[in-house]
């Protein structure tokens, strides 16, 4: 083994780590972090990892077992050798007769061993360590399945026929007339950080008719708890000329079926790793009518929840675990909430005002999408803001598009991490949540 410092080779030469059982009998070159070292007496094993897994290399040299010693784990090595099989070894295969190049310097040790099965660190461990922790396969993985869940997101809308948007993240009033926003200075001017791109994607169904974004939004809500963040991945959908919610939540169905098969395809090995259990998709998930829900509610739960304008946590986990058994789904759609607890561009439920035609999907006890119809007359929105004792004013810009004419339209927003908690059954949302914001998090 010669250990040295030259160049890297081409891109186009390196073969990934899960590639070497289709070279066996070749000289390959490898590149990844030295995962882990074993040396023994008369050999060493460096476990190299990259993208795609680990790679085993042997050391048997004599004259090379004392250098082994010198490269740390975490080092980054460029590795030339013999492609061998070993049924032993990751994959099946091995590398030996090995050439080593430290394409870093030698490492500083990580906060835990990375290359331990289990994770032996606390979450705040973890997050205060992420740029290094997340090497660890068992928390690199959750970011593997969001990032397949936002595939097939794409993929399933795009089929649909809808365009995919980029909208701003600084504006001019709160999205939802609510007080929990992060204000700004906008060069002199209050500005605030967005809710949601809800003004935008709805403006842009007057463009497209059917449009999607994939974004940050902040919610400036003091809650600290294992299921909220101060910012999180929105997923947000918008179509026109519909007839009422239940369009949407049928598109809705169709995302769903889309994400967790991208996720099965795409980040098997993750779900593998973490043991991930699928959902399946109804062809029709069931639903409930809000003052349904609270009457059985009252009914089985011991709790009283009628007349309360939204479901409490617990009230979600037992409307779960009720479509569970009575329906064998882990989704749930509640449908027809308060007035009182929806933004004012809702739309009223006919013929019972005081309901509106939205909807929540709730996944495994928890909320995890928001969705409905909105209006889509100018003068319904004036009426919809007086009757909240709020001025049109602020509103202008966003109103504008309903004075040229608009269809029926309606959408949903799904939040990226809540998802990947749930498909994950992690503790915390955090776990789910690339260097999460919060109420105490800023860094790193």
């Amino acid at each position: 083994m010669l250990i040295s410092t030259s160049a890297t080779v081409p891109a186009s030469c390196r073969v990934l780590a899960a590639e070497l059982p289709h070279h066996v009998g070749r000289r390959v070159t490898v590149q990844g972090w030295l995962h882990r070292r074993r040396v023994l007496k008369s050999v060493a094993f460096l476990i190299l990892r990259d993208r795609s897994g680990l790679a085993q290399v042997v050391v048997a040299e004599p004259d090379a077992l004392s250098a082994v010693g010198d490269h740390p784990e975490e080092t980054v090595l460029q590795v030339t050798g013999t492609v061998t099989a070993n049924a032993q070894a990751p994959g099946g295969a091995e590398v030996t007769s090995p050439e080593v190049v430290a394409l870093s310097g030698p490492a500083v040790a990580p906060p835990f061993d990375l290359y331990r099965p289990t994770v032996p660190a606390t979450l705040p461990t973890v997050l205060d360590h992420a740029p290094v922790a997340l090497r660890h396969p068992r928390l690199r993985a959750p970011h593997a399945i969001s990032a397949a869940s936002v595939a097939g997101f794409r993929t399933a809308l795009d089929a649909l026929g809808f365009t995919e948007i980029h909208t701003p993240k600084v504006v001019a009033s709160a999205t939802e007339s609510g007080a929990n926003v992060f204000a700004i200075d906008w060069f002199g001017t209050r500005a605030y950080l967005a809710q949601s791109p809800q003004f935008f994607k709805q403006a842009m169904v007057g463009v497209f008719e059917r449009v999607y974004e994939i974004g940050p939004v902040f919610r400036a809500e003091p809650h600290d708890t294992a299921r909220h963040l101060a910012q999180y991945t929105s997923l947000d959908a918008e179509l026109g000329f519909i007839t009422d919610h239940r369009e949407v939540m049928a598109v809705l169905r169709e995302v769903l079926a889309g994400m967790t098969a991208a996720v099965a395809d795409r980040a098997g090995e993750a779900c593998a790793l973490l043991d991930v259990t699928m959902p399946e998709v109804p062809r029709q998930i069931p639903e409930i009518h809000f003052a349904e829900a609270q009457e059985l509610l009252a009914e089985h739960t011991g709790e009283d929840p009628r007349g309360e304008p939204d479901l409490a946590p617990a009230h979600e986990r037992w409307l779960s675990e009720w479509a569970l058994r009575e329906h064998g789904s882990e989704f749930l759609f509640v449908t027809g909430y308060p007035m009182v607890k929806r933004p004012f561009y809702t739309h009223p439920e006919p013929g019972r005002p005081e309901h509106s035609n939205s909807f929540d999907l709730l996944f495994r006890g928890l909320e995890l999408v928001t969705g409905g119809q909105r209006l889509h007359r100018y003068q319904d929105y004036l009426a919809a803001l007086a009757a909240r004792g709020e001025s049109p004013e602020p509103y202008a810009g966003y109103l504008a598009a309903f004075r040229h004419g608009m269809p029926p339209h309606g959408g949903f927003a799904i939040g990226l991490e809540r998802w990947t908690t749930r498909l994950t059954e992690a503790d915390n949302i955090r776990r789910a949540t690339l260097f999460p914001r919060d109420l105490h998090r800023l860094t790193p």
